[in-house]
């Protein structure tokens, strides 16, 4: 977070601390996963465990590197994919309907609900039809979620090109968009060569002058994390201070009670209130002091809905 340097450079604490988002790279994801072929079984366990997936496409074409099918297809590429993470959920759910048949046939008649919902889920997985927004909200709740199944996970399609087509969507960026397009996703562009080329500099002034020589406001890495965020439905807050700056994961939506006790439980219960200052203000006042100066701090009670980017100090007593 780019905000976190600036706040750093005004500070200058003895440390700074980021908030982190895990991206597992899963390898292993080929035509017959579902049955064990390559690596496919045990990453696609894998997969059930995350919050979202990201569907990393090859859009550029590069003789030097070989595609695994012998032509560049993003479509297909994400097809075959989708196709054996829904084999998959299939497999589970056939499972825990098969579970569910033997204890009916016992004569326990609460499994009769679980039954149809999970035949409804069967259904539309074999049409590629599966939404969420087809069950209630407490079938969802008792029946689907703890079967942790794919097709359910939030999705984010990066369309990977080459440095010739960073600024300008090529042939395979507009088919990737149009079927995103169709499922509400979200299509972010990034060059992993550039991204690697980025991450071999050292210093954040290094890194800063070559952005600016290719074009480019930030490193895709940054876009990468901030649409991962927003299809989680989480965003920053800072807490700024000589000892350490660092920035905090919270979910969109929560009150600064709740931030309070992701920093320690003690700011939680013995909560008074909470100095807020947004993050353009302070970095257009040029210090906490000079913001409070300007009445640009404000004092906040627990309900306060905690917005992207404040920076939070919290007054409590035990």
């Amino acid at each position: 977070d780019l905000r976190l340097e600036h706040l750093r450079k005004i500070v200058e604490p003895e440390k700074t601390i980021p908030t982190t988002v895990k991206i597992v790279d899963i390898a292993g994801l080929v035509k017959g996963a579902s049955k064990g072929e390559g690596l496919g079984n045990k990453f696609l366990s894998n997969i059930r465990e995350t919050d979202a997936i990201i569907h990393v496409l090859r859009c550029f074409e590069d003789p030097n590197i070989v595609h695994v099918n012998g032509r560049v297809d993003p479509i297909n590429d994400k097809e075959i994919v989708q196709f054996e993470l829904q084999l998959k959920d299939l497999e589970i759910v056939n499972k825990r309907l098969e579970k569910l048949t033997k204890t009916l046939r016992s004569g326990n008649d609460n499994s009769k609900k679980e039954i149809i919902v999970l035949e409804k889920i069967k259904y539309n997985l074999e049409k590629s039809t599966i939404n969420k927004n087809d069950f209630t909200d407490d079938d969802y709740s008792a029946f689907v979620k703890p079967l942790e199944l794919i097709a359910f996970k939030p999705v984010l399609y990066v369309c990977n090109v080459s440095e010739k087509d960073l600024f300008v969507d090529n042939e395979y960026v507009k088919k990737v968009k149009d079927f995103a397009a169709s499922e509400n996703a979200e299509v972010i562009i990034i060059s992993a060569k550039i991204e690697s080329e980025i991450n071999e500099l050292g210093s954040f002034d290094e890194k800063k002058i070559f952005l600016e020589d290719i074009g480019m406001k930030e490193p895709g890495s940054i876009k990468l994390i901030r649409s991962t965020y927003k299809l989680l439905n989480l965003h920053t807050f800072f807490t700024a201070g000589k000892k350490e700056v660092r920035a905090w994961t919270a979910g969109i939506g929560k009150n600064a009670y709740d931030a309070a006790g992701q920093i320690h439980s003690d700011f939680q219960k013995g909560f008074i209130c909470s100095e807020v200052i947004s993050y353009n203000d302070y970095i257009d006042n040029g210090s906490e002091i000079k913001s409070k100066e300007a009445g640009k701090m404000r004092l906040e009670g627990k309900d306060y809905i905690v917005e992207d980017g404040d920076i939070m100090h919290f007054r409590f007593n035990i």
